[in-house]
């Protein structure tokens, strides 16, 4: 008879598929899809006065699959649960095993912080128990937000509408976003003015420009057009002359490798990619990605973290790569070390890939687009991070003129270092490029060309993009790694914040119920509150703190506030305001309100219900029309079914079911597109008149999850 094999539960089939492959036929590994146990839809589900006690149900689609589950635990002698290395990875376990009856000697739990051989072979010989203290932790977690969502939620349908919901994460988020609209509305701009000299040694060169400084080397603001004009009357006709001449050199030190806040906001950034549609990739070069001639390879380690430590294997592997790629004088003497911030979990390493040979371009033929361009930036931050210093020539160059003080710069590149293979984005605007400075030296005299005033203004803080507000909440404490992405994708699902172009903006209804939270449940919306309860969290996780202590002592200021809200609010209903739009009914003439239906939002009449005019709201598309290069408009069919479409309507004639994306076929330099869907799909050319042209039969790719 044979031996019966050892069970492997994990959370998603491709996850399985690459761990099948390591471990070997005498394991049988499969997916538990996620949570098979949760709290139930439709009610409250924590006693609340028996300590908090709650109420877990086996989640109702998955029926089949748990009844599986159960008949291949019962034959199996012991069952890893191989979830994912984190406090809701820790849950799921923990549910598996109590939904799964299995004794705490064949439960084994296991962590993969990357999915390679050496790792997984390594992590099955050495099992735990599941950590009760990370359970613990996650449950208090998800019961804090069923305690806030659900008895917060009613109040907000009965006072403001049906639909709405609070959260204590997600409302905190919101009010960043409020408080941001309302600096912005109270913000009171203030002139000032630049003054820039375009100067020149002899009138055969180029000019450079140097800008106004100051007086008697002292900084000095030009805050009105008649201060300006009054240095304009002093210099006129009179010597401009080199004073001073700083040459130095200047180096810049490669950014850490990324965690998951930094990965979401230079995705975000330099990808243009969602939160949710990062980790959504991330998970896939996580859990494994096939590789012509290796098999299913997990390409990146674990990829919810808040850590900057990183294995010395890996350093060292680091190190020897840009050594044999670059060249000795790429590897500093001595290996980088990052010091984590104060207050993060610290529970795995950094996001790096799990073999720095794997280049980006030796795999980029086995990845989707999006797969590539993900893994390019987390594969490079981290090579980066291990060599050299940048190094820059940087000169400073003071012009005087009757007592008034100009400087010129510039900065040139000597060494690349760690820019040869990547360097960082920016969320601020680029600083105006000085230009290149002749060679001066002190006394030189110098010929005006121009001068060149201009009129500036103050100008108030730029809305939140998602990048800027994840790295806000980041640096307040407001949420943990795993909840960044979710946040977003919930307040902007919910209507409360609308993303215009990359800014995130309130809608009236997300600044009523924010007003609503702050005067009602001020503790829920505060972020040092919301920052103390996330240190709760992390206490209970390392078993400093119990968390039914935690839920008590959180529960019984919420029940006074709840309460007090309740008659506070008694008969009163609050009105949204509308959203008035740029446009204007073509039939009546009045404006355009941003209105939401069943298929998303659309233009309808202010003057409703008299006029019944509507219009489509028109989302400009990435790429350019493959037929006439116009835009590409997102469109909805009176069904509510999405296509694309040139802008030039019929003139054109190009529609397509398919999603414009930002890339370029690489063979006619045309927009490509992709089949429309989640999951890792490759992009195609759809020019006939291409030799990549791709059939409309032949657009949709199998998926990677191939039934057992």
């Amino acid at each position: 008879m044979a031996k019966a094999k050892e069970l492997v539960i994990v959370e998603s089939p491709s996850k399985a598929k690459t761990i099948e492959k390591y471990l070997g036929g005498a394991y049988r590994v499969t997916a538990s899809m996620g949570h098979l146990r949760d709290l139930p839809k439709s009610r409250l589900g924590v006693d609340v006065e028996h300590g908090f006690q709650p109420d877990y149900i086996p989640v109702k689609e998955k029926k089949d699959l748990i009844e599986e589950l159960r008949a291949e635990s019962r034959k199996a002698p012991v069952v890893y649960l191989a979830t994912d290395p984190d406090r809701e990875g820790e849950a799921i376990s923990w549910h598996l095993k109590e939904l799964l009856n299995l004794s705490d000697e064949k439960a084994r739990r296991v962590t993969f912080n990357e999915i390679t051989k050496k790792v997984v072979l390594e992590s099955i010989q050495n099992p735990r128990d599941i950590d009760q203290d990370l359970v613990d932790a996650q449950q208090a977690r998800r019961i804090l937000d069923r305690l806030v969502g659900y008895e917060i939620s009613p109040l907000l349908w009965k006072k403001v509408k049906r639909g709405l919901s609070a959260g204590r994460v997600q409302s905190v988020a919101t009010r960043m976003v409020v408080d941001r609209e309302d600096e912005i509305r109270a913000f009171q701009s203030e002139e000032y003015w630049t003054l820039d000299a375009f100067l020149k040694r002899n009138p055969d060169e180029q000019s450079f420009r140097a800008r106004y400084y100051g007086t008697a080397g002292k900084k000095a603001e030009l805050k009105s057009e008649e201060a300006v004009k009054a240095v304009c009357h002093d210099v006129e006709g009179q010597p401009f002359v080199v004073s001073a001449v700083k040459k130095s050199e200047k180096q810049r030190s490669p950014a850490p490798p990324f965690i998951t806040s930094t990965l979401q906001q230079e995705a975000s950034r330099r990808l243009n990619m969602t939160p949710r549609r990062t980790m959504s990739v991330a998970q896939q070069l996580y859990e494994g990605v096939e590789i012509s001639g290796r098999g299913s390879i997990g390409l990146i380690s674990y990829m919810r973290t808040d850590s900057l430590r990183l294995s010395d294997e890996a350093i060292s592997s680091a190190r020897s790569f840009i050594r044999d790629t670059y060249g000795a004088e790429y590897c500093p003497r001595q290996a980088r070390h990052y010091k984590t911030k104060a207050g993060a979990q610290d529970a795995h390493e950094a996001i790096r890939p799990t073999d720095v040979t794997l280049t980006p371009e030796l795999v980029r033929k086995d990845l989707t687009q999006e797969q590539y361009r993900l893994y390019r930036i987390i594969w490079g931050r981290f090579t980066a991070c291990q060599m050299a210093n940048a190094v820059y020539d940087a000169v400073t160059v003071d012009i005087e003129n009757a007592g008034h003080l100009f400087r010129g710069s510039q900065s040139v590149l000597r060494f690349p270092g760690y820019t040869a293979v990547y360097e960082e984005t920016s969320d601020d605007e680029q600083k105006q490029a000085d230009g290149k400075l002749p060679d001066l030296a002190e006394k030189d005299s110098l010929l005006l060309e121009k001068l060149v005033p201009e009129q500036q203004f103050t100008q108030p803080p730029a809305r939140y993009t998602e990048a800027t507000l994840i790295r806000a909440m980041e640096e307040k404490g407001i949420g943990r790694p795993s909840t960044y992405a979710p946040t977003i994708t919930t307040i902007t699902a919910h209507d409360y914040v609308l993303k215009e172009g990359k800014y995130l903006k309130p809608t009236p209804l997300g600044e009523v119920v924010t007003q609503l939270m702050k005067e009602h449940f001020s503790d829920i919306v505060d972020l040092k509150f919301t920052n103390q309860m996330e240190a709760n969290l992390d206490e209970i996780e390392t078993g400093q703190k119990d968390w039914k202590d935690v839920l008590r002592n959180f529960y019984n200021d919420f029940e006074a506030e709840l309460n007090a809200a309740e008659t506070a609010m008694d008969g009163q209903r609050i009105k949204i305001p509308d959203i008035v739009s740029d446009e204007v009914c073509d039939v009546c003439g009045k404006p355009l309100l941003v209105k939401k239906g069943k298929f998303g939002h659309f233009l309808g009449c202010s003057g409703f219900p008299e006029c019944t005019f509507t219009k489509p709201i028109v989302v400009e598309m990435p790429g350019k029309c493959p037929k006439c290069g116009s835009k590409i408009l997102k469109r909805t069919s009176k069904k509510g079914y999405v296509f694309y479409a040139c802008e030039r309507g019929t003139d054109c004639g190009f529609i397509t079911w398919d999603v414009p994306t930002k890339d370029v076929c690489p063979t006619c330099g045309k927009t490509l597109f992709k089949h429309s869907g989640r999951g890792p799909l490759k992009s195609f050319c759809i020019n006939e008149d291409c030799p990549a042209f791709v059939p409309e039969d032949k657009r949709r790719y199998p998926s990677r999850r191939k039934a057992k």
